[in-house]
């Protein structure tokens, strides 16, 4: 059987002299795909120009490529009931064979019975699918069967190429590195809870594991946090890449930064790192399809790569502070220091002072740009598509510029936590329920896992490559968080020297600033690009202006040992209840978060976190002189906590979550305009009316679609009446509506249309009633336009559902995009659009707690668990946490052994 043509590169296999009645050849099957890893892996013999043979070396050109010996029929017909594997001694050279290998073989392929080999080379979970490989080349070499190199394999899709690289998640595999065998098992939803025999293997096969589901997305957030991405991006990424170069944490790595987070935090993370690597080294030639179709190639993971930062709080709480901090301070200038105060609307409210010697005229719009260079999410929509390498041109023509998910409104970002006493508990002991928002994407921004070793029973999730669990529960406690933003950030002005300009004024002396030169290399272009970065004593310079002699530079927190994103968690996983739960959540540092707590003792806990610097005098809210007048003086450990209160809950949601009899000065000042007081003003509303609240009441609140501003807006559709007879029938529908966004609801639609087409006017409760009802009109009429347009001229046709669709493009190809998903809810209800990761956690009975997370776990399309959990987010759906031993049995579906080499 010859391969058929193809554009696509790589050798096949093809069986000539043997064959049997009602046998289905392995090798033939081999043929009628592209090589897996271990086949790709022997190219390197090829490329040498010889393979080693019993008789004398072979010429690899493919006309000449041809070994003569035959080899007897290894599989042999099913018989009912039963599947069997012959003897390896039917080929005289197979003593010859190492011993390893042929064990494998042995005990890998006859394992399962499966009804023929097509359908155990067809499953991806299969161990024989691979394992056929390393037997099928060592009896080429040794003379053992008949083979002809024949021209490159193709593949009829992008879809199937896809399933070529998919990882083995089932049956034994050897990974060099793990000191005892760990066993993975993976559900139905494709969490995979991973037993080991000690703390290292623990974690390293947890970076094997999540390599396996999520290596792009990991490769991709290395990138960015390494500020590589113009290697592979080219000049467009350039930009991000000097970003992160100039603000990323330098050191030290050392014992103050691996012990911040756990005192094995060194071999923790290396163990991780190594897991990772060795799953990147035993599929270096079968990468996931995004390698494949681009050519990227991964680099080796270390200890210090898994702690990487910057970026993956850019978002929130340096760039955030900063470029809010610059524009007050151009609004002061602008406006005065009240009109600024008032518009800024800090909550708590605080009086705005301009710190001694601060210029304001120094902020200029230039400034404001420099901050925001490189600023934001590269994969939202701001990188250029890859291309594609030259074998699978004709399979995928183009790739559309990198992105995760479209239509983000950062009104859906946010959180709510909330978790209630055994006294407001049926069972009589605490449920913990936390949704932290953000944008919902594919592949999903979080991941699941369960982790189990001695000393070590944990469950949950985070944003990969994270370690442990971010958010999670052990068998007494659980925790959650909600983004709290405490001042983590300070912006300094530098006096720069009159005649040497790397030097700045400190106290009554000038410094010089230290200056590091890298290269960034780009792609496309022969040579990296020079950079220099400069460095206060406060932090790295972002912009200079050389003609009023001020430099700009940014202190914040992740300069600081032990502040990579989420790893105070690990303080948190080992601990029984929340007896020392303050003391713990101080170790988390970044970012800041209202971290909640509940155990089966039945204590609630709430703690701010975050490392949050102590000034003396003044409040951070305005930039500040760099002459030594206003530095930090250590970092705050009175941040506001909260233990068993009289209410019985404690609930957060990005709100000013200082405790009503907080004495202390303020760790952040929110704004008290947006959505942040509609969500948690609505909670207090549903968990406060007293009783027992059931797991399925906290899927219900959770869920709750309920908007505030249209409980306000809906009096405004009553007490009159349009003669237009369409305006009339659309008024009608949303005075007679309950103000809930239901998907399926046509007034939900009509009310959202208007909302946004809607004149502020109309709300102003000053304004005659003859003008509210045309403003109202003309408001009403622009939705039905734009609904008619969208989804046609029938009013009971028309969903909310279709207006509030999530989008779930994959980063590159269309082909593996997702239908999107219509959502109830909006930016300001409790359900919130970019609430996906869910857990409820009934800490009486863990096995009853529930969680939520979409589209799937897995990142490689073919998967079994790619886009398998979608339909629950569009529908509110929950799937069972399986934390017990007999409850993941139960619900085992891919087993997978992991062994060390003997």
């Amino acid at each position: 059987m010859r391969a058929r043509s193809a554009s696509t590169a790589g050798p096949t296999i093809s069986t000539r002299s043997w064959s049997a009645p009602g046998v289905l050849s392995p090798f033939r099957i081999a043929s009628e795909r592209r090589f897996t890893a271990r086949e790709r892996s022997n190219r390197r013999a090829w490329d040498a120009g010889v393979i080693p043979c019993a008789q004398g070396e072979v010429d690899n050109r493919p006309e000449n490529f041809r070994i003569t010996h035959d080899i007897a029929p290894i599989h042999t017909p099913r018989q009912p009931g039963r599947s069997r594997v012959t003897p390896l001694a039917v080929c005289p050279r197979v003593s010859q064979l190492p011993r390893g290998l042929v064990h494998d073989y042995r005990t890998q392929c006859s394992a399962r019975a499966y009804p023929s080999m097509r359908r155990c080379f067809m499953s991806p979970a299969h161990p024989c699918r691979t394992r056929w490989i390393p037997l099928l080349l060592a009896l080429v070499a040794s003379g053992c069967v008949e083979v002809a190199l024949e021209g490159p394999q193709s593949f009829e899709s992008v879809q199937q190429l896809a399933e070529s690289t998919l990882s083995q998640i089932e049956g034994d595999l050897t990974v060099p590195g793990l000191q005892a065998q760990v066993e993975v098992i993976r559900d139905q939803w494709g969490i995979p809870h991973i037993y080991a025999q000690n703390t290292e293997d623990l974690f390293f096969a947890q970076g094997y594991v999540m390599a396996q589901d999520r290596l792009w997305q990991m490769e991709m957030w290395r990138r960015w946090h390494e500020g590589k991405l113009a290697e592979v991006f080219g000049a467009e990424a350039f930009d991000y890449d000097l970003r992160t170069r100039l603000m990323m944490f330098r050191g030290p790595w050392d014992e103050s930064e691996f012990t911040s987070y756990h005192p094995e935090g060194e071999g923790i993370f290396t163990a991780y790192a190594n897991g990772v690597n060795a799953f990147i080294e035993q599929n270096a030639n079968n990468l996931p399809v995004e390698f494949q179709l681009t050519g990227v190639r991964p680099d080796p993971w270390t200890a210090q790569t898994v702690l990487l930062r910057w970026a993956q709080i850019a978002l929130s709480s340096v760039r955030g502070h900063a470029i809010n901090e610059i524009q007050l301070a151009m609004n002061v200038a602008r406006l005065g220091l009240e009109e600024a105060n008032q518009r800024a609307a800090p909550d708590p409210w605080d009086d705005l002072v301009i710190p001694e010697g601060l210029d304001l005229s120094v902020f200029t719009d230039e400034v404001l740009e420099a901050a925001r260079r490189g600023d934001g999410d590269p994969f939202a929509g701001g990188l250029p598509a890859l291309e594609i390498v030259e074998p699978y041109r004709d399979l995928v023509p183009e790739l559309r510029t990198a992105q995760v998910q479209s239509g983000w409104d950062p009104a859906d970002a946010g959180s709510n936590n909330w978790v209630m006493s055994g006294e407001r508990s049926p069972t009589g002991v605490p449920i913990l329920a936390n949704d932290p928002h953000r944008r919902i994407e594919m592949p999903a921004l979080r991941y699941f896992v369960h982790l189990n070793a001695p000393d070590w029973n944990v469950f949950g999730g985070g944003e990969p490559p994270f370690v442990g669990t971010d958010a999670g529960n052990n068998e007494r406690m659980a925790w959650g968080f909600t983004f709290a933003g405490t001042d983590m950030v300070d912006l300094y002005v530098e006096e720069l020297h009159p005649s040497e300009p790397n030097r700045v004024r400190w106290e009554d002396d000038w410094e010089e600033l230290t200056v590091i030169t890298e290269e960034i290399q780009v792609k496309g272009e022969p040579t990296p690009r020079t950079v220099e970065l400069k460095f206060s004593r406060h932090g790295p310079i972002f912009y200079e202006d050389l003609e009023r002699r001020v430099a700009f530079a940014v202190r914040s927190v992740v300069q600081e040992p032990g502040t990579a994103a989420y790893k105070g968690s690990f303080r948190l996983a080992q601990a029984e209840s929340c007896a020392d739960f303050h003391e713990r959540a101080m170790a988390w540092m970044v970012p800041t978060h209202n971290l909640i707590c509940g155990d089966a003792d039945g204590n609630i806990a709430f703690q701010i976190t975050g490392l949050t610097p102590d000034r003396d005098g003044w409040n951070g809210r305005l930039p500040v002189p760099g002459d030594g007048r206003y530095e930090w003086t250590g970092f705050r450990s009175d941040l506001p906590r909260e233990m068993n209160p009289e209410r019985g809950y404690i609930v957060t949601a990005n709100d000013n979550s200082h405790p009503p009899d907080f004495e202390g000065r303020p760790v952040f000042y929110h704004s008290s305009r947006g959505v942040e007081t509609a969500r948690i003003t609505r909670l207090h509303q549903l968990l406060g009316q007293g009783g027992p609240l059931s797991l399925e009441d906290h899927k219900e609140i959770q869920h709750d679609n309920y908007i505030l501003q249209a409980g306000h807006d809906i009096p405004l559709f009553r007490g009159w009446t349009s003669a237009d007879p369409e305006i009339e029938h659309a008024r009608d529908m949303v005075a007679n509506w309950d103000g809930v966004l239901e998907k399926e609801s046509a007034a939900a639609a009509v009310y959202s249309r208007w909302d946004e087409a809607v004149e502020d006017e109309a709300r102003e409760p000053d304004v005659a009633p003859a003008e509210r009802q045309a403003l109202m009109e003309a408001g009403l009429g622009a939705a039905l336009g734009q609904l008619e347009r969208e989804q046609g001229t029938e009013p009971s046709q028309w969903r909310y559902g279709r207006i509030n669709e999530s989008e779930l493009p994959h980063m590159f190809v269309r082909s593996f995009d997702l239908p999107p998903v219509e959502r109830g809810g909006a930016g300001g209800a409790v359900n919130a659009n970019g609430a996906n990761f869910r857990r409820i956690i009934d800490l009486s009975e863990i096995d009853n707690s529930v969680w939520t997370n979409a589209p799937g776990q897995s990142t490689q399309p073919g998967s079994p668990f790619y886009g398998n959990t979608r339909e629950q987010l569009g529908n509110g759906e929950y799937l069972p946490i399986l934390f017990s031993r007999e409850a993941v049995e139960g619900g085992a579906t891919y087993t997978l052994m992991l062994r060390p080499e003997e």
